[in-house]
């Protein structure tokens, strides 16, 4: 299995980052960690370095942060994450959230960035990392209008959309919000093996088996067994198939 979005810049892993790295490695293949600000990039690069052929890393700018980081700040980030490129295998997270952001004019802002950072992808030949929260049609218009190719939706939960997202050949990452929500179950549903991933969008959402713990990235476990059953097949099969889709879809070298 491959959790292909979580957070282990997060101060939450902090004090035992490098055991909660050691118990993923028993049961995972490999773990693609989310940079979302730019002041977390050089504690990621150094987990990518330490942790080679385990840990990978996407690198964007998180929508809710677009009036916190000065356009000084972002073009410095923009600048690092070329030089860097050959340690990061995609461009995000980047997309539209309206639910934390209300305020049209920075709505306005989002899109700007988020413009720039599809075509940071495509200069870099890389995947884009999609969140889109409350903002489902006008993500899915702008990346259509730039024409995105690589596309990963991640916690995709706009069932009506799913089609056009199967038509745009893009893939959706789903994690223990499809152990609760029905939405995010038909997407699921309606979605085919070759176009699903697992992620867990840890240290946030620990499925109900983890308490009120923290999560981590071991939780992909408890994902893939829920897909198995709404998509009626095995477990192996989950695991077999999405992990093959992030290999590929992220070119994974181990």
């Amino acid at each position: 299995m491959i959790d292909v979005h979580c957070h282990l810049e997060q101060p939450n892993y902090e004090k035992d980052r490098d055991n909660i790295i050691e118990k993923s490695k028993k049961q995972l293949k490999a773990i693609i960690t989310s940079c979302a600000h730019s002041k977390d990039f050089d504690l990621t690069l150094k987990l990518v370095d330490r942790f080679s052929g385990f840990i990978f890393s996407t690198v964007g700018i998180h929508p809710k942060y677009v009036n916190e980081i000065s356009r000084k700040e972002k073009d410095v980030f923009i600048e690092r994450i070329k030089e860097k490129k050959d340690k990061i295998v995609g461009i995000g997270e980047t997309g539209l959230d309206y639910y934390w952001i209300r305020d049209k004019r920075l709505q306005e802002k989002q899109k700007e960035l988020f413009i720039q950072f599809i075509s940071l992808s495509k200069e870099l030949n890389l995947p884009l990392i999609i969140h889109a929260r409350d903002s489902y049609e006008d993500t899915i218009k702008i990346l259509e209008r730039e024409d995105a190719k690589l596309v990963m939706m991640h916690m995709f939960g706009a069932n009506q959309l799913t089609k056009q997202i199967i038509e745009n050949d893009w893939y959706i990452s789903m994690n223990a919000i499809v152990l609760k929500s029905k939405r995010h179950k038909k997407v699921v549903r309606d979605t085919p093996m070759q176009r699903l991933l697992l992620e867990t969008d840890s240290p946030w959402l620990a499925p109900e088996d983890f308490g009120n713990k923290r999560n981590d990235s071991t939780a992909v476990k408890f994902i893939a067994k829920k897909i198995a059953e709404v998509k009626k097949v095995s477990f192996e099969k989950v695991d077999k198939v999405t992990t093959e889709n992030a290999i590929n879809l992220f070119k994974l070298n181990f």
